[in-house]
C-alpha cells in the first residue's frame, strides 16, 4: 500500500493514547536511554566481556533488521511478498526492537510518507519553521519528541490490510510480552554462558537495555538527521537525504533520498559504494525461496528519478 492509496476520507487521527500505554512509552524509552547514558562509566568500572559484546551485537542486528526489513520495507511499503511463516517471524522480531506494536508503527510510517515534511507528518524536523531555533526544536521533535505525543494515527485509514490479517492482530496484541522477552532473553543467555547471576545481569544491561536504546537512536536518526542534511541525487517531494555515516548501523536505511523518491523499492542504497545490508538480506531470502515479487530497482526507473532528468 502506498501513499496514493491512503489519502481517503477517513480522518488522519483516531483519538489519544490512554494513560496506561502512555506511561509504558516513558518507561521503555527513558529506561533504556538512562542505561545508554550510564554505559560509558559502567564499562570503565566493570569492563566488557566478550559475551556481553557478542550478545549485544547479535541482538542488535537481529532486531534492527526486523524493523528495516520487516516493519519498514515489507509491512509498510510492500517491497516484496513473503511466506506466512517469515511474515510472522518478521513481525515478532521487529516487535522486539521496542519501537511500538506493528499496527501503530506501520500506520505512523505510512502517514509519514503520505504527508512527508508537510502538515500531517508525525515526525518532520521542518514542522516549526526554518529558523535556527525552529530547526533545533524540529530536530528534537523528529528524533524522539514525537514518540511521547498521545495522538494516535487512524489505523482504519492507514493499515486496513493489516487489520484484516489475524496473524498481525495477534502479534500486535503480544507486543507487551515480546517487549519483556527482548530484555529478559539476553539475561538468560548471559546466565547460560557464564553460569552466574552477574553474567545474567551484565548481559541484561548491555544486550537488553543498552542495545534497545542504541537501536532507538540509530533508527530515530533517519527521521531527524536524514530529513535535515545530506545528498539528494533523486527527485522526491520532501527533504529526505542520504547520510552515509549511518548506512551500516541503520542497515541501509540512511540512503533515505532514494527511498522517498521510490518508497516501494526493496533497495535503498542504489549507487556505487552504497552498502545496504537490509537489501542483501532480502536478496538472500529471495534466493532461499522465502520471498518473491521483490521490487528491485531498474536502470530505467533510477534514470527517470535522478535529479536533472525529465
Amino acid at each position: 500500500m502506498d501513499a496514493a492509496e491512503i489519502t481517503g476520507p477517513k480522518p488522519v487521527l483516531a483519538g489519544r493514547r490512554p494513560w496506561g500505554p502512555q506511561l509504558s512509552v516513558y518507561v521503555f524509552i527513558l529506561g533504556p536511554f538512562l542505561a545508554l547514558l550510564a554505559a560509558v562509566p559502567l564499562a570503565w568500572g566493570w569492563g566488557l566481556r566478550w559475551w556481553d559484546v557478542a550478545l549485544a551485537a547479535g541482538w542488535y542486528v537481529l532486531t534492527i533488521l526486523g524493523v528495516t526489513v520487516g516493519y519498514h520495507r515489507y509491512f509498510t511499503h510492500g517491497a516484496f511478498r513473503a511466506k506466512r511463516w517469515l511474515r510472522i517471524t518478521l513481525a515478532v522480531v521487529a516487535s522486539m526492537a521496542v519501537q511500538g506494536p506493528i499496527l501503530h508503527w506501520v500506520s505512523d510510517h505510512r502517514r509519514h510518507h503520505a504527508f512527508a515534511d508537510r502538515e500531517g507528518d508525525p515526525h518532520s524536523p521542518w514542522a516549526f519553521g526554518t529558523s535556527p531555533a525552529a530547526l533545533v526544536r524540529g530536530f528534537w521533535h523528529a528524533h524522539m519528541g514525537w514518540v511521547f505525543e498521545r495522538d494516535l494515527t487512524n489505523q482504519e485509514r492507514f493499515v486496513p490490510d493489516l487489520l484484516a490479517d489475524s496473524d498481525m492482530r495477534l502479534v500486535h496484541k503480544l507486543f507487551g510480552p515480546l517487549t519483556v522477552a527482548t530484555f529478559l532473553l539476553p539475561g538468560l543467555m548471559g546466565w547460560l554462558i557464564t553460569g552466574t547471576a552477574w553474567g545474567a545481569l551484565t548481559a541484561f544491561f548491555w544486550a537488553g537495555l543498552v542495545r534497545v536504546a542504541f537501536l532507538h537512536h540509530v533508527t530515530w536518526s533517519v527521521n531527524s538527521i536524514c530529513h535535515l542534511v545530506g545528498e539528494r541525487p533523486f527527485k522526491s517531494r520532501d527533504k529526505a537525504a542520504n547520510f552515509w555515516p549511518l548506512a551500516i548501523l541503520s542497515m541501509g536505511e540512511s540512503w533515505h533520498n532514494l527511498h522517498h523518491a521510490d518508497p516501494t523499492c526493496a533497495r535503498h542504497g542504489v549507487q556505487r559504494g552504497q552498502i545496504d545490508i537490509s537489501a542483501r538480506v532480502i536478496w538472500l531470502f529471495e534466493k532461499a525461496g522465502w520471498v518473491h515479487h521483490v521490487r528491485w530497482p531498474t536502470p530505467t526507473r533510477l534514470s527517470r528519478l535522478a535529479v536533472g532528468e525529465d
